[in-house]
């Protein structure tokens, strides 16, 4: 799951993101309002981690910003990614506020790194339609555990290639511009470029060969996985 987690305080944020980070999830750690906005608006996510009390860049006596702003700057241009608030401000009136501006899910602090993982994980399959256990032919991904397997052996899998392969599964059948996947493979600190996209597919497709689940390249479109009537 590619995670964008909005955290001022920084031990708190490196620690969350580490703990995302060991269960195979990639994390964009956001720290200011400023920060948020930029990442949120030329990344995709399958879901944002959102504090509510976030520093202004442009100035230290700014004052506090709001999480908020981001998040209504996102629903504004249509952009629905699952956002799940994580704050100390736990009284009713802020968890209205933060449900009528957009977010689905609101945790208060302190919290379990386990639970926050489960209401993500909820949320996504709520937004994507798709279950934690996905098949395809003799493909199946099993989301909670992070593992995916070939006619009930396992398929172990480079890093990118099971990001490339979940991105596809999510749901199956879903066609995903070369751009999109680009992003979406992605960090802040490595771009991925056409053809680095286009290896990580042509290894894949032939790791998926006689499985009866295939990737399918359309034409001015992108890739598609789905089921292969006729598996060699």
């Amino acid at each position: 799951m590619r995670i964008l987690l909005v955290e001022d305080d920084p031990v708190l944020g490196r620690t969350m993101a580490q703990g995302l980070e060991k269960a195979g999830h990639r994390v964009e750690l956001a720290r200011t309002v400023e920060e948020a906005q930029h990442w949120w608006a030329v990344q995709g996510f399958d879901a944002v981690l959102l504090d509510l009390n976030l520093p202004h860049a442009a100035s230290t006596r700014s004052g506090l910003g709001s999480g908020l702003t981001a998040l209504r700057g996102a629903r504004a241009r249509g952009d629905r990614t699952p956002v799940l608030i994580l704050s100390a401000r736990d009284s009713t009136e802020e968890r209205i506020a933060g449900l009528d501006a957009g977010a689905d899910d609101y945790l208060g602090k302190p919290y379990e790194l386990k639970e926050v993982e489960a209401r993500l994980r909820a949320l996504v399959r709520r937004a994507s339609g798709t279950a934690d256990v996905v098949t395809v032919g003799q493909l199946l991904l099993d989301r909670l555990a992070r593992r995916c397997s070939l006619g009930g052996q396992p398929l172990e899998l480079p890093s990118r290639e099971f990001e490339l392969l979940w991105e596809l599964m999510t749901p199956p059948g879903r066609v995903l511009s070369k751009s999109e996947l680009s992003q979406r493979l992605s960090d802040t600190s490595e771009a991925l470029g056409d053809n680095a996209l286009e290896s990580f597919v042509s290894r894949l497709r032939r790791k998926l060969q006689g499985s009866g689940a295939a990737i399918r390249t359309l034409r001015g479109l992108g890739y598609v996985l789905e089921e292969d009537a006729s598996p060699s």
